[in-house]
């Protein structure tokens, strides 16, 4: 059974994990998945954060090893996705699911990036840390993603 300060980190970062896992995995089914797996971990490791921006960065690595997990799981290769696309949920602007459909066909690492740095404003150096590479990698990632983005966008100027 789940303490409460265990169900108050699961409340705290939920939107955090979904969101990064949505980004990567490109459909809400998966990425509520994700967020499972991810945080019957934390349940199952207990871990204990020094701070907030511990407790962050470990959720966002955990999450990201779960997405690469699936990539590379059999399932995964074996699959092939629908060619139809589902309606949105919810009311969303057309700039937002414009948006949305570049950031899919971004390369899964500048989507990594883009919503690090501009969803959960994290530092060149803590996104650095978060995925094992350097922060002139980083950077370099995202100038291209941003380059990449404006292209799918149909060479309009974006704000992220």
């Amino acid at each position: 059974m789940a303490t409460e300060l265990q169900i108050e980190q699961i409340e705290r970062w939920q939107e955090s994990v979904f969101r990064l896992a949505y980004a990567r995995m490109g459909n809400r089914h998966d990425a509520e998945d994700i967020c499972q797996e991810v945080f019957l971990r934390y349940l199952n490791k207990n871990p204990e954060f020094e701070s907030d921006e511990h407790a962050k960065a470990w959720f966002l690595r955990v999450t990201l090893n779960r997405c690469n997990s699936f990539f590379r799981s059999a399932f995964f290769r074996r699959t092939v996705p629908l060619e139809k696309d589902f309606p949105k949920e919810g009311n969303v602007s057309v700039a937002s699911l414009d948006l949305d459909r570049a950031m899919k066909k971004m390369s899964k690492k500048y989507r990594t990036v883009i919503h690090l740095y501009y969803y959960e404003d994290l530092t060149v150096k803590k996104i650095a840390e978060i995925l094992g590479i350097g922060e002139s990698a980083v950077r370099m990632q995202l100038t291209r993603a941003r380059k990449e983005l404006k292209n799918l966008m149909g060479g309009e100027d974006i704000d992220v």
